[in-house]
């Protein structure tokens, strides 16, 4: 008899797990089976907080004059708000900002372009990566000194990093010669540039974009090779796997059905688009 209760508990434990297996892959594919918090929580308030960085350009942009905001995440967080079908709220942040406003719900989600450096990874969670971008040099034109990438790694270059920007870890870790100083806000790198502050400062592909395309008197240095691409995703506060998996499925969403590339194009980002 003993034997018998006890092969008949293996068994309905093996049902029970096969049961849980299925379980799961079913909702690793619709999303629907988690108890998502994040998303009930919107739902009920009607309205999705995104968290943006208001000065990236292209991504997430305020218009200084019209107060207008525009970009690719711009554009994608209206699409995510109507996928939902929830209002749509901005909550101001900046790379510096982010941990602390996601931890604090002040925002749901993070969307402007943010890099999943390891230093966010260990405190927030990120969604599939949907840009990527590598590292670039802006200086001036008439900067005699800094010609090319083997120049900026010398004796005397001062070179500026945005305070919370990926940039910043790489540089650190690289500069062996140059002096290198971290732009926080008020300041901001093309100010410091142009006032002779620093000799040149690093960025991605959107901020050397609106640089170059605001002042005629500033130049654009690609590094020989590329070994810096950093993958962009969307940034959550952990502990909601459901949400997780819902945007996981908006970005899968968007790629497949053009709305990323649309966006992407539309905001002069499209050579950033991870396909």
């Amino acid at each position: 008899m003993r034997y018998l209760l006890t092969r008949s508990r293996f068994l309905r434990r093996i049902k029970f797990l096969q049961w849980l297996s299925m379980l799961f892959l079913t909702c690793a594919s619709t999303s629907q089976c988690f108890a998502t918090t994040t998303e009930a929580r919107i739902r009920d308030a009607g309205q999705l907080r995104v968290c943006i960085w208001p000065e990236y350009y292209g991504v997430t942009y305020r218009n200084p004059h019209t107060r207008a905001l525009s970009g690719i995440d711009i554009d994608l967080s209206h699409a995510l708000a109507a996928d939902l079908d929830v209002d749509l709220v901005y909550v101001d942040s900046s790379f510096v900002n982010l941990v602390d406003d996601l931890l604090a719900d002040r925002c749901e989600i993070g969307m402007f372009a943010i890099g999943a450096i390891a230093q966010r990874a260990s405190l927030l969670t990120f969604s599939n990566s949907y840009m990527q971008s590598g590292i670039y040099a802006i200086t001036t034109k008439g900067q005699r000194q800094i010609k090319g990438w083997s120049d900026i790694d010398q004796s005397g270059v001062v070179v500026g990093v945005q305070a919370g920007s990926f940039m910043e870890p790489v540089m650190r870790d690289t500069l062996t010669q140059a002096s290198m100083v971290v732009v926080r806000p008020p300041m901001n790198r093309e100010k410091e540039l142009l006032s002779g502050r620093i000799d040149v400062f690093i960025t991605d592909y959107p901020n050397g974009r609106r640089v170059l395309d605001r002042n005629d008197s500033i130049r654009l240095i690609a590094p020989d090779i590329q070994r810096d691409v950093l993958s962009y995703a969307y940034a959550l506060k952990p502990g909601d796997l459901g949400w997780l998996l819902r945007i996981n499925q908006f970005v899968d969403a968007i790629k497949r059905d053009g709305r990323l590339e649309r966006a992407a194009q539309r905001h002069g980002m499209a050579p950033m688009v991870v396909k």
